[in-house]
């Protein structure tokens, strides 16, 4: 089974794709990463440009690695509207694309994703990207940060997918 995790955002959209093996193992699953990055928009450019850019890149990231999962990050809360409304253009153009092609899509706050990798909600940001390296094998902690919590949300979605096999 692969999960394609999403960190959606208007500037960088991050994601991480994780294969499980062995998902109906009683053992604790193994997660294999095969990719993460980040799809950058021009902040010059129009919105509906920007959210093109964003459902483009992720269809090429569906087509080359055909998930059977969609993992996003909820936005529950935000301080600032200004970020909150576009942020929330971009998760709805990465659940189209999903839908699109019939791909299930899950989500998770951050502080299910929090708690999934580092068995605390409040975790700080560093705590979590580092251990998201730890956890996957990884050399170096994954960059861009929105790359890093793309695959921690992944993980989370991993975690979900075993409580339910």
């Amino acid at each position: 089974m692969i999960i394609l995790g999403v960190d959606p955002g208007t500037a960088i959209t991050g994601y991480g794709i994780l294969k499980i093996q062995n998902p109906k193992s009683k053992i604790q699953n193994r997660l294999t990463c095969l990719g993460y990055g980040s799809i950058r928009t021009n902040p010059a450019a129009p919105m509906a440009e920007r959210l093109k850019k964003i459902h483009d890149e992720l269809n090429k990231l569906i087509n080359k690695h055909k998930p059977s999962i969609l993992a996003v990050e909820n936005i529950y809360f935000f301080k600032n509207l200004k970020t909150a409304l576009p942020v929330s253009q971009a998760k709805g153009v990465i659940l189209l694309a999903a839908a699109q092609k019939n791909i299930p899509a899950r989500e998770f706050t951050p502080l299910q994703v929090k708690m999934a990798v580092s068995g605390y909600g409040r975790a700080e940001k560093k705590q979590v990207q580092r251990l998201v390296q730890v956890f996957l094998g990884l050399k170096d902690i994954p960059e861009p940060d929105d790359a890093a919590d793309a695959l921690a949300v992944a993980i989370c979605c991993s975690g979900a997918i075993d409580r339910h096999i």
